[in-house]
């Protein structure tokens, strides 16, 4: 193994706080951004979006809600008849915990994808999943969305006025839904990383092509 130099504590906190300068630089840059993020135009969402919830029922776009003014929404890449289960999808869904925190700010997260409830349901069942789960199956939302594949937007309620407004105010994929993964912000802190062809590792650390790791939970 080509590991890394092996020094004494006193040697190693020196470069752990050089290095915790250069983080503390990163989390301010995130900090700044997120305020750059809170300040973004927002488009307003105006047709008549009809979704299908978990029991059946058929809800309005405002109702995704519940009642709250902030909704965190993952689109979810399944498709009507689709045979395969996605695994950044499934493994980025497990990583989502209880929502009490969220709820009790005023936000609400919520899975949405094209397929129809049956074939959700399925997934579902399966992989013991209780986030709510939206199905947009006959509705043009996710092509107004511009989605062709998996991603996170975020959309803000306002009823200020007496009627229910919502606006899509954030949208993010690929490598900036990532980042919110517990599992790979935890193994961006260890020795080997994601362990993926990309990274800039030491040399002889283990490596894998892009992705080629992600299982589904229980195919492992």
């Amino acid at each position: 193994m080509n590991r890394p130099t092996v020094v004494s504590a006193q040697e190693w906190q020196i470069a752990r706080d050089a290095l915790l300068v250069k983080e503390k630089q990163h989390t301010r840059a995130l900090d700044a951004l997120a305020a750059e993020r809170r300040r973004l135009p927002m488009v307003r969402l105006e047709k008549d979006y009809r979704f299908t919830a978990p029991d059946g029922s058929t809800v309005t776009l405002p109702e995704l809600f519940d009642g709250r003014h902030q909704l965190v929404l993952y689109h979810f890449m399944q498709e009507p008849g689709q045979d395969w289960l996605c695994g950044g999808c499934a493994s980025f869904t497990d990583n989502i915990a209880h929502q009490e925190h969220l709820n009790a700010r005023d936000t609400r997260l919520v899975l949405m994808a094209r397929a129809p409830q049956e074939e959700i349901g399925v997934v579902r069942k399966r992989m013991g999943w209780t986030v709510p789960w939206y199905s947009s199956y006959g509705s043009d939302f996710n092509d107004d969305m511009g989605l062709s594949f998996f991603g996170l937007s975020v959309l803000l309620r306002d009823d200020s006025s007496g009627t229910d407004e919502v606006f899509r105010t954030y949208f993010t994929d690929g490598r900036g839904v990532d980042r919110l993964r517990l599992d790979f912000n935890l193994m961006d802190l260890t020795p080997y990383g994601r362990q993926e062809q990309w990274e800039d590792s030491p040399e002889g650390w283990p490596r894998h092509p892009t992705m080629s790791q992600i299982r589904i939970r229980d195919e492992y």
